[in-house]
C-alpha cells in the first residue's frame, strides 16, 4: 500500500500536466485536433486505466469495505469512469438540419475531419420554428421547434427548446441553432449506456461525501474535534478614512437633480431591455469616465448635460484614456481627455485612422477602438439615437421601441408622431428658458404616454424600484481598498498578538464582526436586487460570481470566527482582493436579460456550489501564508503550524466535495443544454485539474505527516493558482464557451 499512494499520485499528476497542456494545444490548434490528438488519444485513455487500476489496487490492499464512506468514493469514481469509457466506445454525438415540412431521418457525425452519415429509426418533421422574445424587447428569450416524430407509421407532435430537449428511443435531441429561412439546427446525441452508468457514479459519490461528514470514525470528524477549542481573540485596529467628493468650482451646467431624477425615471430601451433611462445614464457615464458620477452630479445630471448643455461638456476633461499609445494619437499628457481632443484640425476623428489601419488583435489597435466607442457614445446620444423612449404598437399589437432620429412606421397616428418629433425640442426649449417645472411636467407626460402605448410592457413596479434602488448603490473601489488595508492590519496585528501569546480587546474583535456582517448584508442586498430587477437569479457574468464569492465568504468569516483566530483577517482581505477583480470588472453592470441557455436553475445551484467552495480554498491559501509568516519568524509555539493545517485540512474536505458537486452539476446542466455532460472545454479540464490537485493531500500521507505540516502549507499557497487559471485564466489566456463567466 505504501508504494501504491506514490504511484497513484505520480499518475495524477502526469494526467494533470498532459490536461493542462492539452487546453494550451486546444488554444493553437482548435478543440477538434485536441480532442483527436490529446483527450482522445490511446495513451491519455490509457493514463486513465492505469489510474483506475491503482484505484482498484488500492481499494483492495486498505480493506476499504471496512469504512463504507471510503469504499463508496472509490467505487463512485471508478463508476463515473466507466460511464466516460462507454460514452467514447458507445455513444453518438452529431447535428441534424430540419427544413419546414420536410421530413429527416439522418444526421451528421464529425471525426478527424470527415462526416459520418447516422439513419435514425424514425424521422423528424419540422412544423414551424419560433424565436420567442422577451416583453417589449428583441432579445430573445427561448428558440422553439415545433416537431412530428413518424416512428413506424405512430405520428405524435412535440416541441424542443433551450433547457427542455426532445427523448426519443434513447436518442436526446437538442436546439442548437437556425438560420433567417425558419430551418432549425438540431444537436443529436445517442449514449444508451455512457449517461446512465455516469449518473449512477454522480449518485454513489454524493451518497459517499454525504457519509464521509456524518461517520463518527471518519477523519473530518475527528479533525473537527481536535479543533473545537475556542481559540484566541484576534486583536483589531480601527482604521477609517473619510472620502469625500471632490466638486469642482466650474462644474458644467446640467439639469437640477430634482428634474434630472425625473428624467430618469422614464422607460428606454436599452440593451434589449426596457428598463429605467437611469441604468442608461449610469452605463454611460461610467462608460465615459470610469465611475457612476462626477464630481458630484449623479450620473442622470451628466447623462442629461451632455444632452441639453454639450458647449459646456464638450471641454471637460472626463473620457479616461487608460493606454498610452490612444493618449499619443488624442495629444494628451493626463489619462481623461476632453471631446475635442478626439477631432483634427479638419473635424476627423483623430482615432479612425489608428482603428482602420492597425491590424486586428493589435493592443493599440484595440486600445484606440475602446476610446473610440467613447466618442461614439456622445455622438449616439447627440444624435438622439440612444434614446429609445417611445412605443408604437402595430396592428399585430407588436410593441417597437423608436428614438427621434428613427424612421417611424406609416401607419403611426398624426397624435403619436407630433409627440415623438418634437418631445425633446420642447424639453430643450424649456432648459433654455430655465422653465424646470415644465419640463418636469414634459418627463411625467413622457412617462403616461410610454405606459399607454406600450400596452403594458414596461417592467413591472417592483422590477422597476428594484433596479431604480440598486442603481443608486454604487460603491466604486473604495470598498475593496479599505476591507484589504483592514485585513492586512488585523492579518499583521493577529500574527504578532498569537506570538505574545495576548488577546486583543474584544471590543476590535466585535468591530470586525459587525463590519463583516453589515458587508455581508450590503453584498445580499445587491443580490436580492439584481435578482428582482432581472428576474432572474444573478449568476451567470463575472460581477454575479464575484458577488456571490464575496458573499460566500462573509458567511463562512462569520462561521469561522469563533474558532479560527485568522478568520476575520483573512476574510476581510479576501473579501477586498475579491471586491477589487469584480470592480475592476465593471462597478454595480446593468441588469441584462439571461441568454437562453443559462436559464437554467442548475446554472444558480452550479455556480452557488461552486464560489462556496472557492471560498474555502481561499482560506486554506491564507492559512497557509499565516503558517508560513509564523514559521519564518519563529515567535510562536511550535504546535501552531500544525494547528493551522487541521483547520485547512478541515476546511479542505468541504471544500473538495463542494467543488465534486459543483462540477456534476455543471455536467448535468451541459448534458440537459448541449447533448454532451463532458466536452474537455479549457473550462471543464480546469475544473478537474483543481479538483484533483486538492484530491492529493487528502489521500498522500506526505502532505499530511504531523511533524512536518509545512509541506501541507506550502502545497496550499500554491495549488491555489489552479484556481486562479480555472476562474481568471482561462477567460483571458484560453477562451472556450464558457469563457463568458
Amino acid at each position: 500500500m505504501n508504494r501504491i499512494r506514490p504511484v497513484l499520485t505520480v499518475l495524477m499528476t502526469i494526467l494533470i500536466i498532459m490536461m493542462a497542456a492539452g487546453t494550451i494545444v486546444e488554444k493553437y490548434h482548435g478543440s477538434e485536433y485536441a480532442l483527436n490528438h490529446v483527450y482522445g488519444s490511446w495513451w491519455f485513455v490509457s493514463l486513465w486505466g492505469l489510474a483506475a487500476v491503482g484505484l482498484i489496487a488500492l481499494l483492495l490492499m486498505k480493506k476499504s469495505w471496512q469504512r463504507p464512506e471510503v469504499c463508496l468514493v472509490y467505487l463512485s469514481t471508478l463508476v463515473i469512469s466507466l460511464g466516460a469509457l462507454l460514452t467514447m466506445l458507445t455513444g453518438q454525438h452529431g447535428e441534424m438540419t430540419l427544413h419546414p415540412n420536410e421530413a429527416n431521418g439522418h444526421f451528421q457525425i464529425e471525426k478527424k475531419g470527415n462526416n459520418t452519415d447516422i439513419t435514425l429509426p424514425f424521422t423528424l418533421t419540422l412544423d414551424r420554428f419560433e424565436v420567442v422574445r422577451y416583453p417589449g424587447s428583441q432579445s430573445p428569450m427561448d428558440f422553439v421547434s415545433h416537431l412530428h416524430i413518424n416512428d413506424g407509421g405512430n405520428c405524435t407532435e412535440d416541441t424542443l427548446s433551450m433547457n427542455n430537449i426532445l427523448k426519443h428511443r434513447n436518442y436526446r435531441f437538442y436546439q442548437s441553432d437556425y438560420d433567417e429561412n425558419g430551418n432549425s439546427v438540431l444537436a443529436v446525441a445517442h449514449d444508451p449506456w455512457g449517461i446512465g452508468v455516469t449518473y449512477a457514479g454522480y449518485i454513489l459519490l454524493l451518497v459517499s461525501l454525504v457519509a464521509m461528514f456524518v461517520v463518527p470514525t471518519g477523519r473530518f470528524r475527528q479533525l473537527l474535534k481536535k479543533t473545537s477549542a475556542k481559540a484566541a481573540v484576534i486583536l483589531v485596529l480601527l482604521m477609517a478614512g473619510c472620502c469625500l467628493p471632490t466638486i469642482s468650482a466650474n462644474t458644467p451646467r446640467t439639469l437640477p437633480k430634482e428634474s434630472a431624477d425625473k428624467m430618469g425615471q422614464l422607460y428606454v430601451q436599452y440593451k434589449g431591455r426596457i428598463c429605467p433611462l437611469q441604468t442608461l445614464a449610469k452605463n454611460f457615464t461610467t462608460k465615459l469616465y470610469g465611475k457612476a458620477c462626477y464630481h458630484g452630479l449623479s450620473s442622470e445630471q451628466v447623462f442629461s448635460g451632455w444632452l441639453f448643455y454639450f458647449d459646456d461638456w464638450k471641454n471637460e476633461p472626463m473620457f479616461k484614456i487608460k493606454d498610452g499609445y490612444a493618449r499619443e494619437v488624442l495629444g494628451i499628457n493626463g489619462k481623461y481627455a476632453r471631446f475635442t481632443d478626439f477631432s483634427g484640425f479638419y473635424g476627423e476623428n483623430k482615432l479612425d485612422e489608428a482603428v482602420t489601419v492597425l491590424p486586428m488583435g493589435d493592443p493599440k489597435q484595440k486600445s484606440c477602438r475602446i476610446a473610440n466607442e467613447k466618442y461614439n457614445l456622445v455622438q449616439m446620444l447627440l444624435s438622439g439615437e440612444l434614446l429609445k423612449i417611445f412605443p408604437h404598437a402595430d396592428s399585430c399589437k407588436e410593441v417597437t421601441w423608436y428614438a427621434q432620429c428613427d424612421e417611424l412606421p406609416l401607419d403611426i397616428s398624426d397624435k403619436e408622431y407630433l409627440f415623438i418629433r418634437k418631445q425633446l425640442s420642447l424639453c430643450n426649449e424649456y432648459v433654455v428658458a430655465n422653465d424646470f417645472k415644465s419640463l418636469d411636467e414634459v418627463f411625467e407626460k413622457t412617462k403616461i404616454y410610454q405606459e399607454k402605448y406600450s400596452l403594458g410592457q414596461t417592467q413591472p413596479q417592483t422590477q422597476y424600484r428594484a433596479e431604480r434602488f440598486y442603481n443608486r448603490l454604487t460603491t466604486g473601489r473604495w470598498l475593496a481598498f479599505v476591507n484589504i488595508l483592514l485585513g492586512l492590519v488585523f492579518f499583521t496585528i493577529t500574527l504578532i498578538s498569537i506570538g505574545k501569546g495576548q488577546k486583543p480587546h474584544k471590543f476590535l474583535h466585535w468591530f470586525a464582526i459587525v463590519w463583516m456582517a453589515l458587508l455581508g448584508a450590503f453584498l445580499l442586498l445587491l443580490f436580492i436586487l439584481r435578482w428582482i430587477a432581472g428576474g432572474h437569479v444573478p449568476m451567470a457574468g463575472s460581477f454575479d460570481s464575484m458577488n456571490l464569492l464575496a458573499l460566500s465568504i462573509c458567511i463562512i468569516t462569520l462561521i469561522l470566527s469563533k474558532r479560527y483566530e485568522m478568520a476575520l483577517p483573512a476574510g476581510l482581505m479576501m473579501n477586498g482582493f475579491v471586491l477589487l477583480v469584480q470592480m475592476m470588472g465593471g462597478s454595480n453592470p446593468p441588469v441584462t436579460h439571461l441568454m437562453p441557455v443559462l436559464a437554467s436553475p442548475l446554472l444558480s445551484l452550479h455556480v452557488t456550489v461552486i464560489m462556496i467552495a472557492y471560498a474555502l480554498l481561499f482560506f486554506t491559501m491564507l492559512n497557509g501564508i499565516t503558517a508560513l509568516f509564523v514559521h519564518l519568524s519563529k515567535s510562536c509555539r511550535t504546535d501552531y503550524t500544525g494547528r493551522l493545517r487541521d483547520i485547512s485540512l478541515l476546511l479542505l474536505y468541504p471544500a473538495v466535495a463542494l467543488l465534486t458537486i459543483g462540477i456534476f452539476i455543471g455536467a448535468v446542466w451541459a448534458n440537459i443544454s448541449w447533448g454532451t455532460y463532458w466536452s474537455w472545454d479549457p473550462k471543464e479540464v480546469w475544473a478537474l485539474i483543481t479538483l484533483l490537485v486538492y484530491l492529493i493531500p487528502l489521500h498522500s500521507a506526505f502532505f499530511t505527516d504531523e511533524n512536518r505540516p509545512m509541506r501541507f502549507h506550502l502545497y496550499s499557497i500554491f495549488s491555489f493558482l489552479s484556481v486562479l487559471m480555472t476562474y481568471f485564466g482561462v477567460n483571458f489566456l484560453l477562451g472556450g464557451m464558457h469563457s463568458y463567466m
